[in-house]
């Protein structure tokens, strides 16, 4: 196949390139061009109205504006980037002959925080802040478009992706255990979620040489951790002790109490996202795929991921 990936200079589209340049032609479009092995060039957004781009048979639009968890983005600039860069190639496609299109939305696009055990594409969305908002905001537009073709087109969810080239909220947690530093928050036994990026890349192949009903699907590992977990195999991969205090939970809702009054770094949004659980059901997936169970386990992806870290010392 001849495929077109945005945003293929990230950590994913890295990922993916490697993935599927051995058996398909692959294009990018990206706001960067350097080469790499395996792709054949990489086009700029403003080449979408020129006619420069070959003809493809998919489109993987991976290209977005990150959730900023330092609340540090102006609000428009996620729709300008998640929201109308979304529009923009969706109406590249359906003008194209292009039969598959995949877009990489996520599961802050569902909800900021999962009512009941796991969450389900049947959830109603009631994202929270401008990263989910405009996500929702391109999935709507989407949606609103893709009966008018004939076409297999795939809204994925995925919750925290994780793979060599990381750069997330995994790779602090690394450093504050590379560093010796305990984890204070051992009483609470919170379960979530992990996409590992070898999973990815199979489903993405999937997706792409099966016959998929057009939908949204969630994407993640077949087995939640809780955050005493993630730090013990953390741990066991850096050949490491973990440190892991139960301190009262009375006691860490009284300090992140205070820390809401002084403004500091643990307060009682803070310590709520640390502590919740966020587990996703990736049920309607493995059945559109037609597979028991994802080919990599969440812990074996996990210790891929710090090994990774760990090799770049």
């Amino acid at each position: 196949m001849n495929i077109l990936i945005t945003g293929i200079h990230g950590f994913v589209g890295s990922n993916l390139l490697q993935a599927l340049a051995q058996e398909h032609q692959i294009y990018g479009l990206d706001i960067v061009s350097p080469t790499k092995a395996g792709l054949v060039s990489t086009f700029s957004w403003d080449d979408l109205d020129n006619g420069l781009i070959p003809p493809v048979d998919a489109i993987i639009h991976l290209a977005g504006k990150a959730h900023d968890t330092k609340n540090q983005s102006r609000a428009d600039v996620y729709f300008q980037i998640n929201t109308q860069l979304t529009q923009r190639i969706y109406d590249y496609y359906l003008a194209s002959d292009a039969t598959k299109f995949i877009f990489f939305s996520s599961v802050k696009a569902a909800v900021d925080s999962v009512p009941g055990e796991f969450l389900t594409e049947e959830v109603p969305t009631n994202p929270k802040g401008p990263y989910g908002e405009s996500k929702v905001k391109a999935e709507e537009y989407i949606q609103s478009k893709w009966d008018i073709a004939d076409k297999g087109t795939y809204i994925l969810r995925p919750c925290m992706i994780h793979g060599p080239g990381n750069k997330g909220n995994l790779n602090l947690l690394y450093s504050v255990i590379q560093k010796g530093i305990p984890w204070p928050l051992g009483s609470f036994e919170n379960k979530r979620s992990f996409t590992s990026i070898d999973n990815l890349c199979f489903v993405i192949q999937g997706l792409l040489t099966k016959a998929i009903d057009t939908g949204v699907y969630q994407m993640g590992d077949d087995e939640a951790l809780s955050t005493n977990e993630l730090i013990e195999v953390i741990c066991g991969a850096m050949g490491k002790k973990a440190h892991i205090w139960h301190l009262p939970k009375g006691l860490m809702h009284a300090l992140a109490g205070v820390g809401s009054c002084l403004h500091l770094p643990l307060n009682n949004e803070r310590l709520r996202k640390l502590t919740e659980n966020y587990v996703v059901s990736n049920k309607k997936l493995k059945g559109a795929l037609g597979i028991d169970k994802m080919p990599v386990r969440a812990k074996d992806g996990l210790v891929k991921t710090i090994r990774s870290f760990e090799n770049k010392k």
